[in-house]
């Protein structure tokens, strides 16, 4: 195979990382399992990026990055591109805007705003394919790992928190750094330790303190933003152990 006009992995992402600045090598082989893509491979398996590569990963992080579209959904409209068939595809290389298809697809991200009507209520989990685009696998090894907490219906369904919904497109995005469920307990076990530090901590503006038996509004704002700003703290604090611990490891590495 030529080498003429196919680019590796890494001059790729450095490519497309000016208009996606999170994109990287971890996405763009994540992408790949997931069955989006699929550049050729030298003898030596190293992959390789025709320009028709480059364009379809430009597609899919413009779907995901502008449309707000579930990697699943572009996963079925590339399919009915790559048919001849008229797609969403098809309406964003003309330069069209998006619109659903179906009121059942709503335009979810990591980073885009949740309905409050979707928030409120709990879901199927035969629906997470399609109200977040991950397989319902992942969120039941979410549950057993006690990242969510999942609820049966009467008729013995396993219905879904919608308020955990940000939480699992959190968790999603982890993955493709390869940190899955079973990675993510001790993140469970570190929260249950910490809410009973906060909660001590907080007692101080609880209705205790007035005497009262209920809190008034105003010590409920009090607790609200005590507990915000502890939180950031604690994630501050969090955070640069963990870049601390790595700088470390890459001084070792380094000698």
């Amino acid at each position: 195979m030529p080498d003429a006009g196919y680019l590796t992995i890494g001059k790729v992402v450095k490519r497309l990382q000016t208009q996606y600045p999170d994109l990287s090598v971890s996405k763009v082989r994540y992408l790949e399992d997931e069955g989006l893509i699929t550049p050729s491979r030298t003898p030596g398996g190293y992959r390789l990026y025709s320009q028709h590569d480059v364009r379809r990963l430009e597609t899919i992080l413009f779907l995901q990055k502008n449309r707000f579209m579930p990697l699943q959904v572009i996963k079925e409209e590339l399919a009915k591109s790559d048919a001849g068939l008229v797609s969403t595809i098809t309406e964003v290389q003309k330069g069209a805007a998006w619109v659903p298809t179906t009121p059942t697809a709503p335009r979810m991200t990591t980073s885009s705003p949740d309905s409050e009507e979707l928030l409120q209520k709990y879901h199927p989990i035969s629906r997470m394919p399609e109200l977040l685009g991950v397989s319902v696998g992942f969120v039941r090894e979410l549950s057993e790992a006690g990242v969510i907490s999942m609820r049966t219906s009467p008729h013995g369904r396993s219905l879904v928190d919608g308020r955990d919904f940000p939480l699992i497109r959190t968790c999603e995005e982890l993955r493709q750094f390869g940190i899955g469920p079973r990675n993510l307990r001790q993140y469970v076990q570190a929260a249950n330790r910490e809410s009973g530090m906060f909660e001590q901590a907080l007692t101080v503006f609880g209705a205790s303190a007035s005497g009262s038996s209920t809190p008034t509004d105003e010590q409920r704002e009090r607790y609200a933003q005590a507990l915000t700003r502890m939180i950031v703290l604690t994630n501050n604090v969090r955070e640069t152990l963990i870049r601390r611990s790595l700088r470390g490891t890459s001084k070792d590495q380094r000698n």
